[in-house]
């Protein structure tokens, strides 16, 4: 008995093939969206010190950001970049006309930067009077009556304060008592400041370590530093006080330390 051939079963051809499935689209993440981009101010500032070393590299990088700067020193002659008004900070006086000047150069004020600063070493009875005293007029007393004549612009502006304190504002070291008292003495005065103007004016103290700058020039060798590579770049703190010029509204940032990561003077 002979069998038909089986007829092979029909290939099924495959259907239409289902339409490809979209990449899920991404969500934003909200605490993403929230970090800072690349510092944009465009604020106006005044940086006393502004000539050289920090105050030199605040300026700088205001400028770069898109700010506008008068610049407060005793030698201003360096200064090409940005406005100046020659000032010593010890002067009371002195200081009330140039702040006046450069808010109206700049049509008002959104910030100042009291970078001006300067050092008399060795012990206490080795220092002239005139000299220890003459630290505490520029560091402590300085700082002072810079913010004391721009504080109606700030209120105005619902501007910021930056007080340019020290390491040892925080440490005591001997041979440093005039340096020492006026940055503990600039600590004191910014936190009470902020404490006073909470709402109105912002107040960040800036606690620089060892800079790379000309600050130790006019020192005797003991008192310079043997290892200058353990100084910082002034532009780093710099960039730290243009973060904290660079907040929103509402933010502050209080009190910043910046240093090299082989301080010796903190903690």
């Amino acid at each position: 008995m002979s069998l038909s051939p089986v007829a092979p079963a029909p290939v099924a051809l495959p259907g239409p093939l289902p339409d490809p499935v979209p990449d899920p689209v991404p969500v934003p993440d909200p605490l993403l969206q929230t970090l800072p981009l690349p510092a944009v101010f465009t604020g106006r500032v005044l940086v006393t010190g502004g000539a050289s070393g920090l105050g030199a590299a605040v300026s700088a990088a205001v400028t770069a950001a898109g700010g506008s700067v008068v610049v407060l020193d005793r030698d201003i002659s360096a200064v090409t970049e940005v406005k100046a008004v020659q000032v010593d900070v010890a002067d009371r006086a002195g200081v009330e006309a140039a702040v006046q000047e450069a808010a109206q150069i700049l049509g008002g004020l959104d910030a100042v930067v009291t970078a001006a600063g300067i050092d008399r070493c060795g012990r206490l009875e080795d220092v002239a009077a005139e000299e220890w005293e003459k630290v505490i007029g520029v560091n402590l007393l300085g700082t002072v009556s810079v913010v004391r004549a721009a504080l109606p612009y700030l209120a105005a502006s619902h501007g910021r304060v930056i007080t340019v304190a020290s390491t040892l504002g925080l440490k005591a070291v001997s041979d440093a008592t005039a340096y020492c008292a006026s940055k503990f003495g600039v600590i004191g005065f910014s936190r009470a400041l902020a404490a006073e103007t909470r709402g109105r004016v912002g107040v960040t103290t800036m606690i620089p370590g060892g800079m790379k700058t000309r600050f130790f020039d006019d020192r005797t060798e003991q008192y310079r530093p043997q290892d200058d590579s353990r100084l910082n770049d002034p532009r780093r703190v710099a960039d730290g006080i243009l973060f904290a010029l660079s907040q929103p509204a509402g933010c502050e940032v209080r009190e910043m330390l910046i240093c090299h990561e082989e301080e010796d003077s903190w903690p």
